[in-house]
């Protein structure tokens, strides 16, 4: 693989880029200044909330463009690219389904702020991890002045089997629904995801799928995976997306995105 190969690095957050503790590794700052010094452009694309993103690189991101919301909120070197807006209705139809369900929790990602209705107190610490700018609320229903662009909801005890079936009929509504994680689920309008994010960078930089590096662990990964000719799967990643993968980087816990990246700097 040759450095002048390579002019856009796109890299999942959670699973991927960072341990499983949520750090991110000490060296990155570092090897990020190397990238910019090889023009080389580096993208964190994640489910997670664009200011819990931008949290973990406070030095890098105007340097940056940022995938944010599983691609439904996309900027670059801090000009917003693109929102992509839900439907209120169907917001309210998914918040009333949700409050069915027990165990269920539902995150509403506005373009400012992530709301939730929830009094769980493990659930509430647990997900400011990834929602760093949130709003707790009576009601959700109730909220306005706002632009929502995604519905993350989670359960403790695996969303495949207790979340996707109920929320799977929601698709014929024009919404993708996705496994994000092991415990969580996210829905955004169809045809949204990493990879249409991804195209649209492509696009506004001129760069290729052959000029791109892309690192994911998740199903939420496999859509923009497909758009690089260096594509990797983490060790620790789901078996379906190493099946999409071309090439495997070792774990997340060993920093395995950074290990790659500095494979292109000997």
């Amino acid at each position: 693989m040759n450095l002048k190969n390579i002019k856009l690095i796109v890299s999942d957050m959670d699973g991927t880029l960072l341990r499983s503790n949520h750090e991110l590794s000490p060296e990155f700052n570092a090897i990020h200044q190397q990238l910019i010094a090889n023009n080389i452009h580096f993208v964190p694309a994640s489910g997670r909330q664009f200011y819990s993103i931008t949290s973990y690189f406070e030095n890098n991101k105007d340097e940056m463009s940022i995938i944010a919301e599983n691609g439904t909120y996309v900027t670059y070197k801090g000009n917003e690219v693109f929102v992509d807006e839900l439907d209120r209705d169907l917001i309210k139809d998914i918040i009333l389904e949700t409050r069915t369900i027990k165990g269920a929790n539902l995150v509403l990602a506005g373009k400012n702020a992530a709301y939730v209705e929830s009094k769980d107190e493990d659930f509430l610490a647990f997900f400011q991890n990834f929602y760093s700018k949130n709003i707790q609320v009576n009601d959700l229903l109730a909220i306005e002045n706002e632009q929502f662009i995604k519905v993350a909801i989670h359960h403790a005890d695996g969303s495949a089997t207790n979340l996707y079936p109920k929320f799977k009929r929601f698709e014929q509504n024009n919404l993708n629904v996705v496994i994000s994680g092991e415990l969580w689920m996210d829905m955004m309008n169809k045809g949204t995801n990493k990879g249409k994010a991804l195209t649209e960078l492509q696009e506004k930089l001129g760069i290729t799928k052959d000029e791109t590096m892309v690192f994911g662990d998740y199903m939420n990964d496999i859509e923009m995976l497909k758009l690089a000719k260096y594509s990797y799967a983490m060790a620790n990643a789901h078996p379906s997306v190493k099946e999409v993968a071309n090439f495997e980087a070792p774990s997340n816990d060993d920093d395995g995105v950074l290990q790659v990246i500095k494979q292109l700097f000997n």
